[in-house]
């Protein structure tokens, strides 16, 4: 079996920068769109897990039944990208899903910062 091969690059098809701005505008669709409670809930349950200064991922939010799954998958990363933003979590390395439904895929896993920990004790 041979891999598909351009002769060169497409044209825009890589630009760090469109991605950016792709990413962004698909994280303030979801924020808008995601219902008040769960992202209240999903709020609180990452602080909950930063606070312990442990690596965590998404399933362990359900596991630990702290919060439900989301109506749509792509509340997740609306939700940690907003608690990163704040200060809340950092990137802890990349790791396997636990969560069933997205089939063992790779996803980030997260630990609360220095400076929340510190705040929330």
């Amino acid at each position: 079996m041979t891999q598909l091969q351009f002769p060169e690059p497409v044209h825009d098809t890589v630009s760090p920068a469109a991605a950016e701005t792709a990413k962004a505008a698909g994280i303030a669709r979801a924020t808008a769109n995601t219902p008040p409670d769960w992202a209240t809930a999903c709020r609180g349950a990452i602080e909950l897990m930063a606070r312990r200064g442990i690596p965590f991922q998404a399933a362990d939010l359900i596991a630990e039944g702290l919060v439900d799954e989301p109506d749509h998958p792509a509340r997740w990363g609306a939700a940690f990208n907003g608690a990163a933003r704040a200060g809340v979590i950092e990137e802890a390395g990349y790791v396997r899903s636990k969560r069933a439904t997205v089939h063992g895929s790779i996803c980030k896993q997260w630990t609360g910062t220095a400076d929340f920990r510190k705040a929330a004790a």
